[in-house]
């Protein structure tokens, strides 16, 4: 009921629709219009597999902002956080949109041409035909690739572009009038090195173990599924801003196998040390070897779900397990949910549901 309080603070006009907490209707409000959206969680409440319904109108404004969307969908916590970035966004597709019925003056033309070729048109990735969206290229000290994507109003140099990035954490642009695009690129190198650890850690992660899920990774992502064996794995949430410090841990797999490393990592935690590798520490202090890509594939850990016969569902992959030591069948939580909840020998209690497995009847 706390997550639904902070929700009705920032959207008071959206609504839940049932107890479950998986669809929410009403309206969505932004310079002081309301436009009407629909959001529908899966039972997991996974954000990145929600879907978003809305009227014409709100998906035409929203429309070149699709993919950075998707990524805040990947990378919110929670529906809150997704709430307050989707007001944001569409507070600077507003914005945007009006601009464009708004003349621009020689000068703004004048000005960003002359920005550009100070800066250097080999930095440059991409320029729309009206020079009002701009995407610059640039890489860390450890060669990874990056954009940034500048959309610029009609007050250009007077005001500074919206600057949108695949980052974990808020890129906020330090702004004089006198600036120029320089100013920005340089701040977007800072930011470069300030996160260069936490891409380190993200990078030896997805180099040396078998990620689950996130399928695609974005930079912005700061969770990885890492399979550990046979239907079990973890899933780890590392600080952007602290990398190298513990990260939130969660395990997914049967109780019986789950139960040991628990006690393993409670027992174990006095011996985290934050000047060796986030992936070091969890071997030590799980005690294991993480499965090898040089050895194994990922179809040794990607078992497909037991009812509906698939890897992926919605983009969601099997996250149950059958807690019976001799069986051990992964499932999808929608899946297993349906099922359960069409066996008249089914229980619930709270949010949790009791019922036989459907692969073993245990």
């Amino acid at each position: 009921m706390a997550g639904w309080g902070a929700l009705r603070r920032q959207c008071p006009l959206l609504l839940p629709q049932n107890r479950e907490g998986t669809a929410y209707e009403g309206f969505v409000t932004a310079q002081g219009r309301d436009f009407h959206i629909r959001i529908l969680l899966p039972m997991d409440l996974q954000l990145k597999n929600a879907r978003i319904e809305c009227s014409w109108h709100l998906k035409k404004i929203l429309h070149g902002y699709r993919h950075i969307l998707k990524q805040r969908l990947h990378s919110c916590p929670d529906l809150v956080s997704f709430m307050v970035e989707l007001k944001t966004i569409l507070e600077i597709a507003l914005k945007n949109t009006q601009d464009l019925h708004i003349p621009r003056p020689p000068e703004y033309y004048s000005c960003l041409v002359r920005d550009l070729e100070l800066l250097g048109w080999n930095k440059v990735a991409y320029v729309d035909t009206g020079l009002t969206t701009i995407r610059l290229k640039a890489e860390d000290s450890c060669g990874r690739q990056h954009l940034v994507t500048l959309k610029f109003n009609a007050k250009y140099p007077t005001e500074p572009p919206d600057c949108l990035v695949d980052f974990p954490v808020q890129f906020a642009v330090s702004w004089m009038p006198q600036d120029s695009l320089i100013d920005i690129y340089n701040q977007f190198l800072a930011a470069l090195e300030s996160l260069k650890e936490f891409w380190d850690v993200m990078d030896e992660i997805d180099g040396k173990t078998w990620v689950l899920e996130p399928e695609n990774p974005t930079r912005s992502a700061t969770t990885r599924r890492i399979a550990i064996g046979s239907n079990i794995s973890v899933n780890v949430q590392v600080d952007p801003r602290h990398p190298n410090m513990l990260p939130e841990c969660y395990f997914l797999g049967a109780d019986h196998v789950v139960n040991p490393l628990r006690i393993k990592l409670n027992t174990n935690l006095h011996l985290w040390d934050p000047e060796i590798s986030l992936l070091q520490n969890l071997k030590d202090l799980l005690e294991i070897d993480f499965p090898s890509r040089a050895v194994l594939e990922k179809s040794d850990f990607a078992k497909d779900c037991g009812i509906c016969y698939a890897y992926r569902l919605a983009g969601a992959a099997p996250d149950q397990v059958c807690d019976d030591p001799r069986c051990g069948q992964p499932f999808h939580q929608a899946c297993l949910y349906e099922w359960l909840q069409g066996l008249p020998s089914s229980r619930q209690s709270f949010n949790v549901i009791f019922g036989e497995c459907p692969y073993c009847n245990k």
